[in-house]
């Protein structure tokens, strides 16, 4: 399972739950940021049903969790693992229509991140975070100007998805936009295109 330059492994994530004991209005009623965690990793089931909830596919032909203007799906969904189970420090990108993480870095980014975040060392305690990045151009392709506000409002629902699926796995999770933009984009790796919306850092509250 580890991760090179030369070679991305693609891991297959487990299927996702469909049901739980907690139920969406519970899940309301107790979402509260968190931003102290125990040092329990998460499990590689957690950090799969936690991408699911954020941009899971729900419908044969493709439809996910999150409603997307027009069906164009501009998100794309990271995962820096720190200290998930049965899944080797590194950064990830979800694959929502296989249910599959790509390798894309070997290295636990969670300090580097942190300092990305205006300083915010708190977010490196965290065992795993989820980040949201958007290819605005594909929604621009159809709405034009009107593609900025679109993405945003869409990045707002896979962001609420998430925080509600881990008050639901009894995880705690805090959504942050304060970040240096080009610093950030440059530790993901990511494609020119995809800009950075959100971090989600997730874990035990403490």
């Amino acid at each position: 399972m580890a991760m090179s330059g030369a070679k991305r492994e693609l891991i297959e994530l487990p299927t996702p739950r469909l049901d739980g004991d907690v139920s969406l209005e519970n899940a309301l009623l107790r979402r509260r940021s968190v931003r102290e965690f125990t040092g329990h990793p998460l499990s590689l089931a957690h950090a799969a049903q936690l991408l699911w909830a954020g941009q899971g596919v729900t419908s044969d032909w493709g439809g996910r969790t999150a409603p997307s203007a027009g069906a164009l799906y501009p998100l794309e969904l990271y995962l820096v693992a720190g200290a998930v189970s049965e899944l080797p420090a590194g950064l990830y990108r979800f694959q929502p229509r296989t249910n599959e993480l790509m390798g894309e870095k070997p290295s636990d980014l969670r300090t580097a991140l942190a300092a990305s975040a205006r300083g915010q060392g708190w977010i490196a305690t965290a065992p795993a975070i989820v980040i949201v990045t958007a290819v605005e151009q594909r929604t621009a392709a159809k709405y034009g100007r009107r593609a900025a506000r679109y993405v945003q409002i869409e990045a707002g629902h896979a962001a609420q998805n998430v925080a509600l699926q881990a008050v639901a796995l009894g995880l705690g999770c805090t959504p942050v936009g304060a970040f240096d933009d080009e610093h950030l984009h440059s530790l993901l790796g990511a494609p020119a295109a995809a800009r950075p919306l959100y971090l989600l850092p997730v874990g035990y509250p403490a």
